[in-house]
């Protein structure tokens, strides 16, 4: 007997509910990650990214799952939440689970998802420059860049990987100006922009092997 047909993300309960609501014309971050702990530097890049786009909310998706670590690596999910609630400070600041309740594992399934149920949100995939050094291996990572704006910014000692990585060499073109930044959200795809700021050298690879 055939297993019955998944339903359809928006016939999903937990999809319906996703714990924050956006309205039409809004800037918004979407800051993805394993969050294996939160940390200062991720605080760092939020804030950053946050007044140099000049957006109305940062959302921290916090991962099920990141496909390319081992699977058991990571702490509850309930528990990376915490931890990012702590480093996500003020009300523009919002940790979601929205990857578990959509049943999404992948950035670009991600992406797609919240602009059919927010259409009109100008939005922003935000990262450090440690993850656009691995971007490439990331899943439809071309196909992510006809979607949705990319800000990265500065972490220590990525510089030279991330800027000649193959995502950056392959979308040099698309490099936007840092003065550009407050118009990243709206701007016209494919665009990335890379942004400098102070930097925290705090690490989540570091700080699990000191626990």
């Amino acid at each position: 007997m055939n297993a019955p047909a998944r339903p359809p993300f928006a016939g999903r309960p937990g999809a319906l509910r996703l714990g924050f609501g956006l309205k039409p014309g809004m800037r918004v971050g979407l800051y993805g990650g394993s969050f294996d702990p939160a940390h200062g530097g991720h605080g760092h890049v939020a804030r950053t990214a946050l007044q140099r786009l000049d957006l109305d909310r940062v959302l921290w998706l916090v991962s099920p799952g990141n496909p390319l670590k081992p699977s058991g690596s990571s702490q509850s999910l309930e528990r990376r939440k915490l931890d990012a609630a702590r480093q996500a400070r003020g009300p523009a600041m919002v940790v979601s689970d929205a990857e578990r309740r959509l049943g999404s594992r992948y950035t670009l399934d991600t992406v797609r998802l919240l602009k059919a149920r927010f259409p009109g949100v100008g939005f922003v995939w935000i990262m450090g420059a440690d993850n656009l050094a691995g971007f490439h291996r990331w899943r439809g990572w071309t196909r992510i860049l006809a979607e949705i704006p990319l800000a990265v910014i500065s972490r220590p000692g990525f510089m030279a990987k991330s800027l000649f990585s193959p995502m950056a060499r392959r979308f040099a073109h698309a490099r936007l100006p840092a003065g550009a930044a407050r118009r990243l959200a709206k701007a016209q795809l494919p665009a990335w922009i890379y942004l400098t700021a102070p930097l925290d050298p705090a690490s989540s690879t570091a700080l699990r092997v000191c626990a």
